[in-house]
């Protein structure tokens, strides 16, 4: 803590501080802003980007299934419990799809 301290404080101490009109606008690569500050984003981005990483995860999963299905003794048990989780993943998916989140329009 104290080396954090200390390192935040002669950061402030031995910055040059010149403020000007063009460090305080706003930037954002490379370009002027124009209109207003604020901007309504549409949350079906999230959503979609959301699920995109559930199924990204979810698919990294089933290549340790695959590999535990393969040796000798596994195979009923895990291919039960595949089932049970690919099963949780499509309910997922079809409560996505009637909510109408996958519609872009």
């Amino acid at each position: 803590v104290l080396f954090v301290a200390v390192a935040f404080g002669a950061g402030r101490l031995l910055r040059p501080v010149v403020p000007t009109p063009e460090k305080l606008l706003t930037y954002e690569c490379g370009v002027d802003p124009v209109g207003e500050g604020w901007a309504h984003t549409q949350v079906r981005y999230y959503v979609y980007a959301f699920l995109y990483v559930i199924f990204a995860v979810d698919s990294i999963f089933l290549f340790p299934w695959a590999t535990v299905f393969a040796a000798p003794g596994f195979g009923g048990v895990t291919l039960v419990e595949m089932f049970i989780f690919l099963g949780f993943l499509t309910v997922g998916l079809l409560y996505a799809w009637k909510k109408g989140v996958l519609e872009w329009t």
